[in-house]
């Protein structure tokens, strides 16, 4: 009797264990994310939700990409090609405002630079320790760079009257100025600063002008969703805030362990200048002043208003930025999942 029981048991078991391998595997919703730039220190807060498998748990399956440049990812979203991504917030309200027809406009879902990171840099030698002594000088940027596109906002807050514009490539940029070819140029402060380093200008030899450090409150980079994903999945989109947030909350905490994520995506980064690159992204734009003020995620309306107007003045839009339809904070985690920024420093 306790044979035949026992042999039932294991045909039971058996019986199971053939029906739970038979069983489809639980769907995972694919995301297709682009990202602004190449995988850089930055990149790490986005790639941490797949190392530690936030994004699986919220039942996504993303896919993360480079980019080569904030319009482009505004684009692409646009066209279905992805389904989010991470751009300037000027780039995402310049494509609002001309293309006003474009069926699948995206939509900024969380602010993730709460400060543009764009600024003017030079060289000491060059003599131009101030934004008003920019008069008249010759600046170099590729065309399509946030800080070059804002210009105008910059130049309007500091009295700046005409200059000469050089354009280039990304790579050339740094290497210009070095060379004496322009006398300044913008981009990303955390970007270029260690790209001129790299090229081997030691750092007190470099002058740094933060757009945010003189008079301009531009918001920075967020986080875009194409419309149609936010209507037919919107438990994907807040899935995946939620998701990013646990990840870049453990990339704040440890930002230079957090590197190695970013090493597996492009192997032959310099590890160092990374975890530096990462370190300056994350004090100057991600848990800036006004971030804490303001609370990670988030916007304040009368500043996204005035960024509106600065941006449909300086880009000369084809129609005004409607504020409210670039941004919706529908979408957002809680305040206290949003609570992820590393206590301030002293």
């Amino acid at each position: 009797m306790k044979s035949s029981l026992a042999t039932l048991t294991r045909r039971g078991l058996f019986a199971m264990g053939a029906t739970l391998l038979a069983l489809p595997a639980l769907a995972q919703t694919p995301v297709k994310f682009q990202l602004d730039w190449r995988f850089e220190g930055p990149a790490a807060l986005f790639l941490a939700g797949t190392a530690k498998g936030h994004y699986k748990a919220a039942g996504l399956d993303v896919t993360i990409d480079s980019g080569n440049g904030s319009g482009g990812t505004v684009t692409r979203v646009a066209s279905g090609t992805y389904d989010m991504g991470f751009a300037d917030l000027a780039a995402l309200m310049e494509f609002h405002a001309n293309n006003p027809d474009a069926p699948n406009k995206p939509v900024a879902v969380m602010m993730v630079y709460n400060n543009t990171p764009a600024a003017v840099l030079t060289l000491k030698k060059n003599n131009i320790k101030t934004p008003a002594e920019l008069n008249g000088k010759k600046l170099g940027a590729p065309v399509f760079d946030a800080g070059r596109r804002g210009f105008p906002i910059f130049a309007r807050a500091n009295g700046i009257g005409n200059v000469q514009w050089t354009s280039m490539d990304p790579p050339l940029r740094e290497t210009m100025l070095v060379r004496g070819d322009i006398d300044a140029i913008t981009g990303f402060s955390f970007t270029s600063l260690l790209n001129l380093e790299a090229r081997g200008v030691k750092t007190e030899d470099i002058v740094v002008m933060p757009y945010a450090d003189h008079g301009v409150r531009l918001y920075g980079n967020v986080i875009i969703a194409s419309p149609k994903l936010m209507k037919e999945n919107p438990a994907a989109v807040k899935g995946f805030l939620s998701a990013f947030a646990k990840g870049a909350k453990e990339v704040m905490a440890n930002p230079d362990a957090s590197i190695d994520l970013v090493k597996a995506r492009d192997g032959i980064i310099n590890v160092d200048l990374e975890k530096r690159r990462l370190r300056m992204a994350i004090d100057a734009v991600v848990a800036s002043p006004d971030a804490r003020r303001e609370g990670f995620g988030m916007v304040v309306p009368g500043r996204l208003a005035l960024m509106a107007s600065q941006v449909s003045d300086a880009f000369a839009t084809k129609t005004r930025v409607n504020p409210d339809a670039v941004w919706t904070d529908a979408f957002l985690p809680s305040k206290a999942e949003l609570n992820i920024l590393p206590p301030a420093k002293k």
